[in-house]
């Protein structure tokens, strides 16, 4: 179900970008300083959270609550498209077209999990795996320099 509801956000978001459908009440209030600024915290403490998955499987204490992290991660990786269109409705230019791409297709490929493959190859998770984990590796630095140039150059 997540898969679904993420593939159909996915697909609204691209259908809006590449049609230039705008709301906008949305595009002014995205040219509103503080208005990117607690969209883009939001956004980084969702990329964050997406990170907790990783800790409660890794950390053996957390490790009985990596099933019911792995839910939350999965509806909150469906919902990420909505998140980053809140924040904006473009791609950006230079890294943030990197940041947006490796954003977007991460969650695509979180959508197309091992769940939906229905493949119980070992090889093929661990690709996927890697992949996923790198993208996300890639975002964050990503994001991290993102918040640094906005602070240093404002």
């Amino acid at each position: 179900m997540t898969s679904f509801v993420g593939l159909l956000f996915l697909i609204l978001f691209f259908v809006q970008f590449f049609f230039k459908l705008e709301w906008q009440w949305l595009k002014e209030l995205q040219q509103e300083e503080m208005y990117k600024r607690w969209s883009g915290l939001f956004l980084a403490l969702f990329i964050t959270f997406q990170w907790a998955l990783t800790f409660s499987r890794v950390i053996v204490k957390f490790r009985k609550h990596s099933m019911y992290m792995a839910g939350l991660h999965k509806w909150a990786g469906a919902l990420s498209p909505i998140f980053f269109y809140m924040h904006s409705m473009g791609m950006g230019y230079g890294y943030l077209a990197l940041l947006s791409y490796i954003f977007l297709a991460n969650a695509l490929l979180g959508y197309i999990n091992l769940d939906v493959i229905k493949n119980n190859s070992e090889l093929l998770f661990k690709g996927w795996m890697i992949l996923h984990v790198a993208f996300s590796l890639i975002i964050t630095i990503l994001m991290f320099f993102h918040i640094t140039m906005v602070f240093y150059y404002k």
